[in-house]
């Protein structure tokens, strides 16, 4: 999780929204990320679409089984759809997204009937520090 807080950091000297993700599997980085969508002018640039393209390309597959997605912020519904497909197995997010998260907070598509694969979330790893990230970035952007 620290190395996802430091890819949010960069993501915020791009002027982007500070979230960072790595996707681990043996303890081997297959994949990391930050949010580019301005940047990148693409509304699919979030950090955790951008650590699975990562670590698909780098794997030579759309499916990751086994790995760990380690996110400073729960993901929406776009990225969490996306974690289902590549069959992650396991999500650690460090912060909670109350508006748009989609991992329990608005909703909790892991756990919708007839979903096909389930991903195991934990949350509130360094979630303090994620949080203060965001409220900072978000002050400053006020």
């Amino acid at each position: 999780m620290q190395r996802a807080l430091a890819l949010a950091k960069q993501a915020e000297q791009h002027g982007e929204v500070p979230v960072g993700a790595v996707i681990v599997r043996d303890d081997l980085l297959l994949g990391e990320g930050f949010n580019q969508p301005i940047r990148l002018a693409d509304p699919t640039a979030h950090a955790e679409i951008i650590a699975l393209r990562h670590a698909c390309t780098e794997q030579e597959n759309y499916r990751l089984p086994g790995a760990t997605m380690y996110v400073t912020l729960e993901p929406c519904l776009m990225c969490s759809g996306a974690l289902i497909h590549a069959r992650l197995a396991r999500l650690v997010i460090a912060a909670r997204e109350p508006k748009t998260g989609a991992a329990g907070s608005l909703i909790d598509c892991f756990a919708l009937s007839g979903i096909n694969h389930r991903v195991q979330c934990e949350f509130g790893i360094l979630a303090e520090q994620s949080s203060e990230l965001l409220r900072t970035f978000f002050r400053q952007r006020r």
